[in-house]
């Protein structure tokens, strides 16, 4: 639906006590943009609390899934359980920099604790877990394009070990190649700038799913 100026004059016109039951009332039907008005408007924690807090979480959720590996399937959907809490931080803080970090973190220590029991599953079973990793490092560097280029400097150290992970692990490495992950946009930090349009036409011709 278009919000043209006439519609929303009229809502700017309703009487104060019936807008602010609109407002309730579309509020409990979203969410998340409830829980992010809470937290600009309520809630006493920084945007640093809350990224200290999940940065805590992921590094206990890793390892957990290392002291409780089952299979790549169960540590897969662990990983992305995972990251719907890193995708409900960044709907309540729109915090763009702890939503690469965060994804940073979670690949670099699940493939670091998990590296042997990968290389042990058999390669018919780690496909999807090995999509999976390419998939969220192309995200990454999707975000990371998107961020002034000064901040680059900052996810250079993670970026680098994720692309040594991935390039001392062979099935990750196979499947980086096949689905047109160039490990060296991750070990030098150098991000094409049609990266999206790179990525776009990978999953156009099947890959990455």
């Amino acid at each position: 639906m278009i919000f043209n100026k006439e519609f929303k004059n009229a809502i700017q016109n309703l009487p104060g006590a019936e807008k602010d039951k609109l407002i309730l009332r579309l509020l409990k039907r979203d969410l998340d943009l409830a829980n992010h008005l809470y937290f600009e408007l309520v809630s006493t924690q920084s945007v640093e609390d809350r990224r200290e807090i999940l940065q805590n979480n992921i590094t206990v959720a890793t390892k957990t899934m290392y002291d409780h590996f089952h299979s790549l399937g169960y540590l897969l959907m662990d990983m992305r359980r995972l990251s719907g809490d890193i995708t409900e931080h960044v709907k309540i803080t729109k915090d763009k920099y702890g939503e690469i970090s965060f994804n940073l973190q979670m690949l670099n220590q699940v493939i670091s604790l998990n590296k042997l029991h990968i290389l042990n599953t058999k390669p018919q079973n780690t496909h999807t877990f090995c999509t999976y990793v390419n998939a969220r490092a192309f995200k990454i560097l999707i975000l990371i394009n998107a961020l002034h280029e000064d901040y680059r400097i900052e996810f250079k150290a993670d970026l680098k070990k994720l692309g040594l992970l991935i390039s001392e692990n062979s099935l990750l490495m196979k499947t980086a190649i096949c689905n047109g992950l160039d490990v060296k946009w991750l070990l030098e930090n150098e991000i094409p700038t049609n990266i999206v349009a790179i990525h776009k036409e990978i999953r156009n011709n099947g890959f990455l799913k």
